[in-house]
């Protein structure tokens, strides 16, 4: 198993640098093929002016949000041409309402989405809509890259939050061939239940699995010593000196996570590494 299509989703200029990087460098690392879905994006809300402006108003939008793309095609396909990559750039015009739609068409037949963290300073609206539409429709494994951060080609350590859920063994499986490259992997547990199927030996069935496929293993058991599970493993990643976490996404709904926060929710906003998220 091994990535061979790898896409990455651009809907504004700034900030797509580190993705498209990251992208690129994945891609040559497995011989694969990059994907680049270039959006331009319509985000107002129609609905809301009087009546009559809507028509104005949506030529507009849309008038903005075609020069947009075409900027950013402009950028990718320059430097994905200068990159040495196969490659392909699709591009589009989208409401935001409607974006989820465009973005799991392709993520549903990709191996990878490499996208940027969908909050903090100049993330665009439809930024945490574009994660959730490849994890939740297109059904892929998603990596989200910080700022000015990239993935090491060969890493030297992943830390693997293992909680015995169904997403985060969906997680691991899609991150094999990352965990295999790895020198080490650290299966993380925090605060074992005390009545589990795992209770006396917590992580130990995963490590034999993950071991059978080459990847060498140790289990690291935490204390939740704060108050987000993210917090403790985003902590244990700067102790370690991890260069990727791998996580599953949504274990709870996505409007529990909305409303009242949750370790998805909280890594994608904070993490310092790059995370791979499945669901």
């Amino acid at each position: 198993m091994s990535y061979k299509t790898i896409l990455t989703v651009l809907t504004t200029p700034a900030n797509t640098a580190t993705q498209l990087e990251q992208t690129i460098s994945l891609t040559r690392q497995v011989d694969g093929h990059a994907d680049a879905l270039c959006l331009g994006v319509d985000r107002t809300q129609t609905g809301y002016y009087y009546a009559g402006a809507n028509a104005m108003v949506l030529q507009e939008t849309l008038a903005r949000a075609k020069e947009e793309v075409g900027e950013i095609e402009k950028t990718v396909t320059k430097r994905l041409g200068q990159s040495g990559v196969a490659f392909n750039v699709e591009t589009g015009v989208a409401q935001i309402a409607d974006l989820g739609r465009h973005v799991a068409r392709l993520a549903r037949f990709s191996d990878l989405v490499v996208l940027s963290q969908p909050y903090g300073k100049d993330r665009p609206a439809e930024a945490e809509a574009i994660v959730e539409s490849a994890l939740f429709e297109g059904r892929a494994p998603v990596l989200v890259v910080p700022d000015d951060v990239t993935l090491p080609e060969r890493p030297k350590t992943v830390l693997v939050a293992w909680n015995e859920s169904i997403e985060a063994m969906t997680a691991i499986r899609q991150a094999l061939p990352m965990l295999q490259a790895a020198d080490l992997v650290r299966v993380v547990v925090i605060d074992p239940p005390q009545h589990g199927p795992e209770r006396s030996d917590p992580g130990g069935l995963l490590c034999q699995m993950l071991s059978r496929h080459g990847v060498k293993c140790e289990i690291d058991v935490l204390s939740k010593s704060m108050t987000r599970v993210s917090d403790v493993l985003n902590r244990h990643a700067v102790d370690t000196a991890a260069d990727l976490i791998v996580m599953g996404a949504y274990g709870h709904s996505r409007f529990r996570e909305a409303i009242l926060g949750g370790a998805t929710r909280n890594m994608l906003e904070k993490a310092k590494v790059p995370v791979l998220m499945a669901h």
